[in-house]
């Protein structure tokens, strides 16, 4: 059990005034460190509450913080601080992840730039020492970056891939999947990296369209001279490699030569022409070059016709050719065009015509990747029926659900996973060689435990720990796939191996995973097949996929574009919270992001917002003021504690459903409407001295009791700002902290009957926008800032004359009457309101020949507009050829235009 502080600290200044202005950096940083000390973040693993538990994808240690990590974790910590307010008992587990061919890239780089040294150069063990001495001194920087966003994360059980335990659960999966014959060792063809030299699954392959050239190119058969066989190819650079030529049986011309013989222009050789359905008649001229150790349909070509496999490639992608000189160590694509050259200059080159066609890239390189025949450690995945069922069956959820097709697509048309890499970096793989036999052993062309044990190998040792007599045996060089010790991380990042940990009784299965839809082969798929194999059973209940942030034209956020901004930046402009808040109010479910830096300036503002509202509160002291009776209150506040009420109650059913947006949206629209611009404005009177005390204890208790229980609403999207606020407030007793409160049971008009609730607030809601109509007719007029403007009301409601002081105060007017008997001349401006007829008498103020005047230019410019969008419209060229959201749109501002020149010709009407 991790052990608690006996008693939490006193929180910095307590109870003293807010500041002038929000200082988010201060804030953030203070209150960080304040639930760092009392350990807020803990998780206890003994705890008879209900468990929430979560794994934190596990970035890479060398990372640095971008606008996809703020989304996830963000949604990460909502997830985890509404979970403690629900009164569970919380686990979210951070780490990071040893990410292989990244790591293990950065550390080459740099010693190949400041020492001219390969890996090799130095060894493995002082290589390793290296990339040691690399992750220490820059892992911690995104672990930094993510306390900075605010994550509450149990950072007492950070775990890394590269843990002593953790890497003990993958060498002990591996040896038993190996025991199991699941696990083997072949030749087969991978994709092949030729930056970071290992072996790709085909998850790790992106395929992009690319702009490619089609070579069409001639070879002579060698029984028929000045006859040839044309053949379309991308790739004449492999040309050396080529063993024979492949024809569909039903072409209707090449059919007729299969088993002659043709030549190979270089180096000259003869090949057969053989045929094979696998042929695409479609394809270029029909006719296919076989290429077997370099292409996956001609290495099955290949197997199926017993041809030589000639490799013309190094690892590192230039030609292996050493009969032919001016092409031995070129670059693949250099001598892609030396190829074509020398094809031309034989007179063996027909064409070359511009073709697009879907290349295989390597995702960390970001290079072409190479089909390369390999000897290489396969899995065949396990639990394959169960964790398809787990998805289709709704065990496990996925959100937003149409990733479920997606999923299952995935797990019918499963390959065997390519585990090993030639790598350093990572957890070697646990299989010994006896050095006798080292060779053979190393050189066999498959080892297959399907149906034999670790025993039947007298020369091959597989096994957790080293073999007794180790100077006699030969440990293989590679390491595993990065993801093969990923899949494991929702139980081994909880238990040690063989280990029944109290903490993974508690915690497992995990309630949700918070990751990108881009490794839902990579990782999540692989976390489910694991979890019922290894952990027990599933590893998790519900999975959301977080969008893409994309830039305001579509485009994804990439540094070589120059449109994707530093998280850390944003957050010493802006505050965590407002990147949190910004960045969430933008992200819908199912849809990608259209990042925008005003949105999170928008956050800010908000935070501000939320800010100035409790220092208005505050120059009315900062004592709590408890809450009235509310059988008493005045509409206002009924009102506004029935909507905070409501916003509680719907939250729970949006939270529910993952929609994170629409919370964000909720919360800013009750602050900044409901609570700010409705209620506040409409209590100001009963917050002066010349208000009664009782009214004011209304005011001030309402504000309360709302306020308190709203922070504690917004707290999970901005912990840092509801927590300063709500000790501030004296909203939580000195020492206790918002974050650790559990959301009140009972709402704040638990007392009130429906009826009652909904006559409040249809009365507050009538007031609210009868004052928004008295405003807009006073800005029509130019009169938006005159605190003298009188109103005449006509066929009032009854209750209206209790309300007027209210309604006044609120349309910004110096009074407000109530006369049935009112005549009003003619032109006098007036409005149909909920709660009567409105009438602004204008005596004394305006200028009535000088707004005759305005109003009569503005109906000029008014025409004009109309004018010029009726010919346009009224133009053939215009609505045939110009897009149709473009037609529509000069539609839409037509009539807009017409509808503002009747409004002003009444205006104008009204004034004669």
């Amino acid at each position: 059990m991790l052990d608690k502080p006996q008693s939490l600290p006193e929180h910095p200044n307590p109870m003293s005034e807010l500041a002038k202005a929000y200082e988010p950096q201060a804030v953030e940083e203070k209150w960080y460190a304040a639930w760092l000390e009392a350990g807020c973040f803990r998780a206890d693993e003994n705890s008879e509450k209900e468990a929430y538990s979560i794994v934190i994808p596990p970035p890479n240690v060398t990372g640095i913080l971008h606008l996809g990590h703020v989304l996830n974790n963000a949604i990460q910590d909502i997830l985890a601080r509404r979970a403690r307010q629900e009164g569970k008992e919380v686990l979210w587990l951070p780490g990071t992840d040893h990410a292989g061919i990244a790591t293990q890239a950065k550390v080459e780089r740099e010693l190949r730039e400041k020492e001219g040294k390969t890996r090799r150069d130095l060894g493995r063990d002082e290589f390793l020492k290296r990339v040691w001495d690399f992750k220490n001194t820059h892992g911690d920087i995104i672990i930094k970056q993510l306390k900075r966003l605010g994550c509450s994360c149990d950072w007492s059980r950070e775990r890394f891939t590269m843990d002593a335990e953790y890497t003990r659960w993958v060498s002990q999966v591996f040896v038993d999947l190996f025991n199991e014959g699941l696990i083997y060792r072949g030749k087969r063809m991978v994709n092949w990296c030729p930056v970071s030299l290992t072996a790709l699954s085909d998850e790790e392959v992106i395929m992009k369209a690319s702009r490619s050239k089609l070579f069409t190119m001639k070879y002579e058969l060698a029984e028929s001279p000045g006859e040839f066989i044309h053949i379309s190819t991308t790739r004449p650079e492999t040309l050396m490699g080529d063993v024979a030529i492949a024809v569909h049986p039903k072409h209707p011309k090449y059919a007729q030569w299969i088993g002659k013989m043709v030549r190979r222009p270089f180096p000259e050789a003869l090949i057969p022409i053989i045929g094979d359905e696998m042929v695409d008649l479609e394809f270029g001229t029909g006719a296919l070059k076989i290429t077997p150790a370099h292409d996956k349909v001609d290495f099955e070509i290949g197997k199926k016709h017993g041809l030589e496999i000639i490799d013309v490639l190094h690892p590192d992608g230039t030609i292996n050719c050493p009969a032919l000189p001016e092409f031995h160590g070129l670059d693949r694509f250099v001598a892609r065009r030396a190829a074509a050259a020398k094809l031309e200059e034989m007179g063996l080159l027909i064409g070359i015509e511009e073709y697009e066609n879907n290349v295989g890239y390597s995702e960390r390189a970001d290079v072409p990747i190479e089909p390369r025949i390999s000897m290489q450690w396969f899995l065949r995945y396990p639990e394959i029926a169960k964790s398809t069922d787990a998805v289709a069956s709704g065990d496990i959820q996925f959100r937003p659900e149409r990733w479920a097709k997606t999923y299952a697509h995935w797990m019918e048309n499963l390959q065997d996973w390519c585990i090993s890499r030639q790598l350093w970096w990572g957890h070697q793989i646990p299989v010994w060689y006896r050095k006798d036999n080292f060779e053979s052993l190393k050189n066999a062309e498959s080892l297959d435990t399907s149906h034999t044990s670790n025993k039947s190998h007298p020369d091959l040792y597989v096994g957790v720990e080293p073999p007794a007599d180790p100077e006699n045996w030969i440990r293989d060089e590679d390491v595993m796939d990065t993801w093969f010790s990923s899949w494991l991380w929702p139980f081994a990042t909880m238990s040690d191996v063989g280990e029944n940990s109290t903490t993974l009784k508690k915690f497992y299965p995990t309630a949700d995973l918070v990751t990108g839809p881009d490794i839902i082969f990579f990782w999540v798929a692989r976390m489910i097949m694991a979890g019922y194999r290894f952990g027990g059973g599933l590893p998790f209940k519900n999975v959301y996929f977080t969008s893409i942030i994309r830039d305001l034209k579509g485009r994804k956020m990439s540094k070589s574009l120059g449109n994707s901004p530093d998280p850390i930046d944003l957050m010493d402009k802006f505050g965590a919270d407002g990147l949190r808040f910004g960045l969430m109010r933008i992200a819908p479910v199912g849809a990608d992001v259209r990042f925008d830096v005003a949105t999170v300036e928008e956050g800010r503002n908000f935070a501000n917002k939320l800010y100035n509202a409790c220092r208005f509160r505050q120059m009315d002291g900062n004592e709590f003021a408890p809450l009235p009776a509310v059988k008493g209150l005045p509409v206002y506040h009924i009102q506004v504690m029935s909507k905070l009420d409501q916003l509680a109650e719907d939250l729970n059913g949006i939270y529910a459903e993952y929609r994170f947006g629409e919370i964000a949206q909720r919360l800013y629209e009750f602050l900044w409407n409901d609570f700010c611009d409705k209620w506040l404005e409409a209590v100001k009177a009963d917050l002066r001295e010349s208000a009664t005390a009782e009214a004011r204890a209304a005011a001030l208790g309402t504000f309360d009791a709302v306020m308190s229980r709203y922070l504690q609403l917004l707290h999970p999207y901005m912990p840092h700002v509801t927590e300063e606020l709500s000790e501030r407030m004296n909203y939580v007793a000195s020492g206790e902290f918002v974050m650790r409160k559990t959301l009140p049971e009972k709402p704040l008009l638990a007392e009130f009957s429906a009826a009652e609730t909904e006559a409040a607030q249809k009365q507050a809601a009538a007031i609210y926008e009868t004052a928004g109509r008295l405003r807009n007719l006073k800005a029509e007029y130019n009169l938006g800032s005159r605190k003298d403007v009188r109103f005449v009301m006509k066929g009032a409601v009854a209750w209206l004359s209790n309300e007027l002081n209210v309604l006044a105060l609120l349309a910004g007017s110096t009074e407000i009457l109530v006369d049935d008997s009112y005549e009003a001349p003619k032109g006098t401006p007036a409005a149909v309101t909920p709660v009567g007829e409105a009438y602004m008498p204008m005596e004394g103020l305006i200028d009535v020949e000088a707004e005759r005047v305005r109003i009569s230019r503005e109906i000029e410019k008014m025409r004009i507009e109309v004018t010029k969008s009726e010919g346009k419209l009224g133009t053939a060229s215009f609505v045939d050829r110009a897009p149709p959201e473009v037609v529509a749109q000069e539609k839409e501002r037509l009539e807009d235009w017409k509808t503002k020149l009747a409004q002003l010709g009444e205006m104008l009407e009204a004034l004669r």
